[in-house]
C-alpha cells in the first residue's frame, strides 16, 4: 500500500469500510476544495462520521467516545462554560481525580488543547468524537444560546415591556401594540437567539408568521415545518423592526412586500439570509431562508443518482451544446444540481456565465449576473448581452416566458450548452409547457437535449436506524417482485437525541433523467401530449421519480412514506 496513504485511511480500508479508488477519489476532491481528506469521505457517502472517527482515533492511540449515547453528569457540563464550548467545539465528558476529559473531534489541535487547560486551570484528557455529535451535545446538554434561553428572553420582555392599550392597526392589524424598542437588548437577542438556533438545528427558513392573539415561529428542517416558539402578539412589532433593521429593509412600508438581505457569522462560517416579508391580515409575515455555502460544495456523486442516471448525466454535460432542463417545485434541490454540473465545468478552459434571480450563492471562477428589474435587466436582456461576451456555458436560472426561452434555444442552437430551470411536475411535462409558452415544438425538439425531473427525500437518521419489514398490504399495493424482496434492505428510524426523535435526518434527491433521443424527437415534433411522450421515455428506459424513489427504499436509504410524500405513482408505475 502507498505511503502517502494516512494511517485512518489504510485501517478503513483494512476494515473493507472504504476501497482503496475510493480513497484516492476522496484525496482528490479534497484537495481540489482544501478539505480535510476524512471530511471528504463522509461528504461522498462512503463512510460515516463514526467510522472515520473510529479509525482517526485508532490511528493516534486516543479513546473514541460515542457521545449520543453517554450520559453526561450535570455538574460536569457546569465545568466549561458554554461559550467556551462552542467556541472551540468542545463537550465535557466526565471528571475522575481532578483530570476532565473533554470530546473534541480533531486530536492535532493542539491549541485547542492548550487553551483549554489554560482557561479551564486544570488537567484536561482528550478523547475523540464526530463534530456534528459534539455539536448536538452542547445544544441538546446546555440548552441556551451563549447562557441565556428563549423563555428568560421573553421573561425579560415582560418585564421591562411598556404596557399599551391595543389599538387597531388601519392597514394589516395591530402590529405595534404593546410597542417595544426594536433596539432593546431583549429584542436584539431574541431575533440573535432564532438565527443562531435555526443555524444548529440545520433549518433552511425561519418563518415569522402573526396570527390573532400569537406570532408563531416556525423552522423549516428537512423540508418539514417545526413549530419552535410562540411569543405574545404584541412582540411582533419590535421583532419585524428589528428584522428589518438589519436586512436594510424600509421599517416604516407595511403595505407592499420587501426583500432584503443578512449576512451573519455562525461559528467559522459565514451566512447569508435571504428575508422576504409580505403584509397579511393579522400583519406583515417574515421569512428567512438560510443559505448556507457547504450546501452547494457538493458534487455530482453525492447528489444520490442511481448509477444509471449518474452515468447519462455526466454524458449529458460533456455535450457541446444543447438544453438540459431540471424541473421541480421550490425547494427540490435544483439549484443545487445545476450549481454541482456548473462546479464540475468549471475549468479554465471554459468561460461560464449564469443569469440568476437572485444570485443565492457566489461560485469562485465563474461570471454569475443577476436580474434587476427595477432597471430592465430581466433574463432576456441578460442572455442577449452575455452571448457577445463569447461563453462555452450559460445557466438561466430559470425559462419564465416564451422570449427568455426562444433566446436560450437560439443560444444552444448556435453552439452553447444552456442549463435551466422549469416548475413541472415530471420531465415530460416540460415539453408541453415550453410550448404552452409559445415556442414552437421543433425548436423544442431540435434544442433539448434532456429533462431531469427531481425532489428531495428525507433519509434515515444513521444514529438510530433498525431493519423491519412493512406490512404485507403495503408490499401488495407497491408491488415490489420476489426478487426485489430477496435483496431488500428496508429500513427506517426509531428516534434519537441525533435527529430530534424524527427517525429522518438529511436529504437526498431522487430523480427522473429523461433523454430525448431521436424517437423522443419525433413525437415532440408532431405535437404529442405528455402522456405519449412519458410512456415512449419509460420504454426507452427512463426510472420515474416514484420508481427512483422505491430503489432507495430497497437499498434502506429512505422510507415508504417519504416517497409518498413527494412523488404520485403513475399509470406506467
Amino acid at each position: 500500500m502507498a505511503s502517502t496513504i494516512p494511517g485512518f485511511a489504510e485501517i478503513l480500508i483494512r476494515r473493507k469500510t472504504i476501497s482503496n479508488d475510493q480513497f484516492l477519489e476522496a484525496d482528490q476532491v479534497a484537495r481540489d476544495t482544501n478539505e480535510l481528506p476524512q471530511d471528504t469521505l463522509i461528504k461522498l457517502g462512503y463512510a460515516t462520521p463514526e467510522e472515520v472517527m473510529r479509525a482517526v482515533a485508532e490511528e493516534h492511540r486516543v479513546e473514541f467516545v460515542d457521545i449520543m449515547r453517554t450520559k453526561i453528569p450535570d455538574d460536569v457540563i457546569q465545568l466549561v462554560p458554554e461559550s467556551v464550548a462552542r467556541e472551540n467545539n468542545v463537550m465535557p465528558i466526565d471528571e475522575l481525580d481532578g483530570v476532565l476529559r473533554v470530546a473534541i473531534s480533531n486530536p492535532s489541535d493542539v491549541d485547542t488543547i492548550e487553551k483549554l487547560r489554560f482557561i479551564l486551570n486544570r488537567d484536561v484528557r482528550i478523547s475523540l468524537a464526530p463534530i456534528d455529535g459534539i455539536r448536538e451535545s452542547i445544544n441538546r446538554l446546555y440548552g441556551q444560546i451563549e447562557g441565556e434561553s428563549a423563555d428568560s428572553i421573553l421573561q425579560e420582555f415582560t418585564d421591562t415591556a411598556i404596557d399599551f392599550t391595543e389599538t387597531e392597526d388601519a392597514d394589516f392589524g395591530a402590529e405595534d401594540d404593546g410597542l417595544v424598542d426594536e433596539n432593546s437588548a431583549p429584542v436584539v437577542k431574541l431575533v440573535q437567539l432564532m438565527i443562531q438556533e435555526a443555524v444548529q438545528l440545520r433549518a433552511s427558513d425561519i418563518h415569522v408568521e402573526p396570527f390573532e392573539n400569537r406570532v408563531r415561529i416556525r423552522y423549516r428542517i428537512d423540508g418539514i415545518l417545526h413549530e419552535r416558539d410562540n411569543p405574545p402578539r404584541r412582540l411582533l412589532g419590535p421583532l419585524l423592526s428589528r428584522i428589518k433593521i438589519i436586512s436594510k429593509i424600509d421599517i416604516a412600508e407595511r403595505r407592499r412586500p420587501q426583500d432584503g438581505r443578512i449576512k451573519i457569522t455562525a461559528g467559522e462560517k459565514e451566512l447569508d439570509l435571504r428575508v422576504s416579508v409580505i403584509p397579511t391580515n393579522h400583519g406583515q409575515s417574515v421569512v428567512m431562508r438560510l443559505l448556507d455555502p457547504d450546501n452547494i460544495k457538493v458534487g455530482i456523486r453525492q447528489l444520490g443518482f442511481s448509477e444509471k442516471n449518474f452515468k447519462e448525466f455526466n454524458q449529458l454535460i460533456k455535450r457541446p451544446n444543447g438544453i438540459i432542463l431540471v424541473t421541480g417545485p421550490t425547494g427540490s434541490g435544483k439549484t443545487t444540481t445545476l450549481y454541482a454540473a456548473m462546479s464540475a465545468l468549471n475549468r479554465p478552459d471554459r468561460k461560464i456565465i449564469t443569469a440568476e434571480d437572485p444570485v443565492e450563492y457566489y461560485l469562485q471562477g465563474i461570471n454569475q449576473v443577476q436580474v434587476n428589474h427595477k432597471i430592465g435587466l430581466d433574463f432576456s436582456r441578460i442572455i442577449r448581452s452575455m452571448l457577445r461576451q463569447a461563453p462555452n456555458i450559460i445557466l438561466v436560472g430559470e425559462m419564465r416566458d416564451q422570449e427568455t426561452a426562444s433566446i436560450g434555444i437560439e443560444a444552444s442552437l448556435t453552439g452553447h450548452l444552456v442549463f435551466s430551470t422549469l416548475h413541472t411536475n415530471d420531465a415530460p411535462s416540460a415539453v408541453t409547457r415550453m410550448v404552452d409558452m409559445g415556442v414552437p415544438g421543433y425548436l423544442v425538439a431540435s434544442s433539448v437535449i434532456a429533462i431531469m425531473a427531481q425532489r428531495l427525500v428525507r433519509t434515515i437518521c444513521p444514529k438510530c436506524r433498525q431493519k423491519y419489514r412493512p406490512s404485507d398490504e403495503v408490499l401488495e399495493e407497491i408491488g415490489f417482485t420476489p426478487e426485489q424482496l430477496e435483496t431488500a434492505t428496508f429500513m427506517r428510524g426509531k428516534g434519537c437525541n441525533a435527529c430530534s426523535k424524527s427517525g429522518y435526518k438529511g436529504r437526498i434527491g431522487i430523480y427522473e433523467l429523461m433523454i430525448v433521443n431521436n424517437k423522443v424527437r419525433e413525437l415532440v415534433f408532431a405535437g404529442a401530449n405528455t402522456t405519449e411522450i412519458r410512456k415512449l421515455a419509460i420504454e426507452q428506459g427512463m426510472n420515474t421519480l416514484y420508481l427512483d424513489g422505491l430503489e432507495k427504499v430497497l437499498k434502506g436509504v429512505t422510507t415508504i412514506e417519504e416517497v409518498y410524500r413527494v412523488a404520485k405513482k403513475t399509470e406506467q408505475d
